[in-house]
């Protein structure tokens, strides 16, 4: 086995019952060539909508991608980087997101040649000539891509150690038929969006959605209602524009998809919230906490690297010296709370926000091995508030 650094993600450690890479995100749509300027399977990055231009892009010639990248620069700062990658729109998500097709034009290819920048994947405007009917309440193929896009981004994480997340489109959604729970499943780097900027759309606001989370750090909820609403003026879902839903919203959203939704005595649109297609006690349910956690990884991974095969001090029966032990620890925690921790991105007392810990009896000699834990803490998020209110007056 060739020398390396390996992490593994803790889970149940939570017993819950912009200009930064940290928002590069690449946009899989369904979408037309365009003479010499805009090929299929090739990763453009754009800057702003004027950029689509310049790849011979319009709303006449690419509906689906124009639409996704307008609605992006509506949330998300001019400036802000967005690879595009145009599919054959009759391509699936669920080949789309199959790791084990490395050819141009799936999603592999993509992230290959990105080497390693993207934090996540889009998915919107393909499969456009499946007929199956939406039994689940969606388009079948909604469902098939989720363990392939779960399979994916664990393929991203741990053969290249650039974790990702995925988000795909919820296509052609039924509000007659019974909606699959993804709360039961365990896809805790995918999630499926609901909602449309149009009435009666078979596609979702992908491009909104994008935009939103590229503007937030990786710590603050896509749904922060302080962060202001979305730039639509209008969004349905389903046939029935979002203030007439709050029924249908509220089923939506406890059955674990992402959806918008309004507010009394608020204007606008928000999202719902950032929930992940798995069980609510992951520790990775929602996005928030999936882009935290992935963040400290590629700090701990990059920190970690420029160790590997250093000269150890060690103690007579093969274990790591002290001093060593601390060096380690100090360097990862200081890498996080330098990077994380200062920017607001984790929780923190007196300016930690993590915690490294590298078991001193480990016989390093023996076994060429060292086995370090490391721990972030993240932030809680008020979900539910509960007020008692009353009238405060003296019975005396």
């Amino acid at each position: 086995m060739l020398p390396r650094v390996k992490i593994q993600f803790l889970n149940g450690q939570l017993g819950t019952v912009g200009v930064s890479a940290d928002g590069l995100l690449a946009l899989i749509v369904g979408a037309a060539a365009v003479a010499a300027t805009f090929a299929l399977n090739t990763p453009y990055t754009v800057t702003s909508v004027d950029d689509l231009a310049d790849l011979g892009i319009t709303e006449d010639n690419n509906a689906a991608l124009f639409k996704a990248v307008s609605q992006f620069y509506d949330e998300a700062e001019a400036g802000t980087r967005l690879v595009i990658y145009g599919v054959a729109p009759a391509t699936t998500a669920t080949n789309i997101c199959d790791y084990s097709k490395t050819a141009a034009g799936y999603a592999r290819d993509l992230i290959t040649r990105q080497n390693g920048a993207l934090r996540g994947i889009i998915i919107t405007g393909v499969n456009t000539g499946g007929s199956a009917a939406s039994t689940n309440g969606l388009d079948p193929d909604v469902f098939t891509a989720l363990p392939k896009a779960q399979q994916l981004a664990e393929w991203a994480t741990t053969e290249l150690y650039a974790p990702i997340f995925i988000v795909i489109e919820g296509r052609k959604y039924d509000a007659t038929k019974e909606l699959k729970d993804l709360t039961a499943e365990t896809y805790n780097r995918v999630a499926v969006l609901i909602g449309d900027t149009e009435s009666g759309s078979d596609v979702a606001c992908m491009g909104t959605l994008a935009g939103r989370i590229a503007s937030c750090p990786v710590q603050r909820n896509i749904g922060r209602v302080k962060s202001g609403s979305l730039f639509p003026t209008e969004m349905y879902v389903g046939t029935k524009a979002v203030e007439e839903a709050e029924s249908i919203i509220a089923q939506i959203y406890d059955k674990g998809y992402i959806v918008p939704r309004r507010y009394v005595g608020k204007s606008g649109y928000f999202f719902a919230d950032d929930q992940m297609a798995c069980d609510p006690t992951d520790d990775y349910a929602h996005l928030t906490y999936r882009r935290t956690i992935d963040k400290a990884y590629r700090i701990a991974y990059a920190t970690l690297l420029d160790m590997l095969l250093d000269e150890l001090e060690v103690n007579e029966d093969g274990t790591l010296q002290t001093a060593v032990v601390k060096d380690w620890q100090q360097t990862v925690e200081d890498a996080i709370n330098r990077q994380m921790t200062a920017n607001g991105e984790l929780s923190a007392t007196d300016g930690e926000g993590c915690k490294c810990f590298i078991d001193e009896t480990q016989n390093v000699l023996a076994t060429s091995k060292i086995n370090v834990t490391l721990k972030v803490r993240p932030f809680g998020y008020a979900r539910y508030v509960d007020v008692n209110l009353g009238f405060l007056v003296s019975n005396t």
